[in-house]
């Protein structure tokens, strides 16, 4: 007690009363933050009301991602995470991607997810046969994308180079399916991931085919697009192929209702007189042979029809009430069906057909189908 000559004066019981408030100030200096350090991993900041998404990309430091993740509040120390983290053997191994994390969460949990790259997705899935238009709507309907941003991308001749793609738009390229999404995904990585999907199921298949048919890949596209509209029943898209390229190779014009609605709105199984009177160079009742390009993005069912076709001598076909249709080689037997199908069946609709057509009752007599 050399140091402290003033513990000489003071009686026993307070020298020993001295001392132990030493010891617990430096307990309390010392033990305080290690009790906090343990109970850190396991204690959350809050009830799970902040939510937040986090973007950590590639080359990302640890210091930067406690920053952020205590700036938002999900966790309460910065510091205490950077050493957490640590201790794990953490630092540089933590997976980039967009994160959903709250404060309900312990860090344990979110330095857990960050290492294991329990990324936060949403699905969206591309129905069969969806112009870009309608996934566009979608897109926008669902909160992922502004309807705007992605049909300007859809017609980029930047990215329609840098995809291959020799057309104005994406339109037949964007494959069908379930996509898993970020939410920070942009337009032109989407699209980017549904033509490398589209390349991967059918750029050998349909080049190789294409040869065949003496058509090239966006023919058959189109064609199969057209095919995908009209079919309410799969195991009829072979029909519906055959009856189109049947009308192709004899210069017949295809007369198809959803080519006249192409870029004016979404079809939905009827259309008017005044829509196939409408100049349009998709409407096919007003040009000859295919348009110039697809006019959705047909599904796997569809481009197989068109490459491989039923082979028949059907040039026509009417929608009978139960969504299947009614095949007809000639145009007596198409007409009779016409008055079986449509008239008999009381559809309430307008006239539909297509120039030189001739209409009884509202109805189209002579048509490849009936709607």
């Amino acid at each position: 007690m050399k140091r402290f000559p003033f513990f000489k004066k003071l009686p026993l019981s307070r020298r020993a009363s001295r001392v132990a408030g030493i010891i617990l100030v430096l307990a309390l200096v010392i033990g305080l933050p290690c009790v906090r350090f343990g109970i850190f991993p396991k204690a959350p900041t809050g009830g799970g009301k902040i939510v937040r998404i986090f973007e950590f990309k590639e080359g990302c430091t640890l210091k930067k991602i406690a920053e952020e993740l205590e700036y938002s509040k999900i966790i309460s120390s910065g510091d205490l995470f950077i050493l957490y983290a640590r201790l794990k053997g953490a630092d540089g191994k933590i997976k980039a991607g967009a994160y959903l994390f709250n404060d309900g969460m312990t860090p344990s949990t979110i330095l857990r997810k960050l290492l294991a790259g329990d990324v936060y997705i949403r699905r969206f899935a591309v129905p069969e046969g969806y112009s870009i238009y309608q996934v566009a709507e979608l897109l926008e309907r669902r909160g992922f994308l502004g309807k705007g941003a992605f049909l300007e991308q859809c017609s980029n001749r930047a990215l329609l180079s840098e995809l291959g793609i020799e057309a104005s738009s994406v339109e037949g390229y964007l494959y069908p399916c379930t996509y898993d999404l970020s939410p920070q995904i942009t337009a032109a990585d989407f699209i980017r991931m549904m033509v490398a999907q589209f390349r991967k199921h059918y750029s050998r298949e349909l080049a190789a085919r294409a040869k065949t048919m003496r058509m090239n890949s966006g023919e058959i596209l189109t064609l199969a697009s057209i095919v995908e509209k009209e079919a309410k029943v799969s195991g009829e898209k072979p029909l519906i192929a055959s009856v189109f390229l049947n009308r192709l190779r004899k210069k017949m014009p295809l007369q198809s209702d959803p080519t006249a609605v192409y870029k004016i709105r979404a079809f939905a199984g009827r259309i008017s007189k005044k829509d196939i009177m409408t100049d349009s160079p998709y409407n096919t009742y007003k040009i000859k042979g295919l348009p110039p390009g697809p006019i959705g993005n047909p599904g796997k069912d569809a481009i197989a029809a068109v490459l491989n076709p039923a082979r028949t001598k059907y040039l026509y076909f009417v929608a009978k009430m139960d969504g299947t249709h009614h095949f007809s080689a000639t145009l007596a037997e198409h007409n009779n069906a016409v008055t079986k199908y449509l008239r008999s069946g009381g559809v309430p609709r307008e006239s539909v057909g297509g120039p030189g057509l001739e209409y009884r009752n509202n109805f189209p007599v002579i048509a490849p189908h009936g709607g």
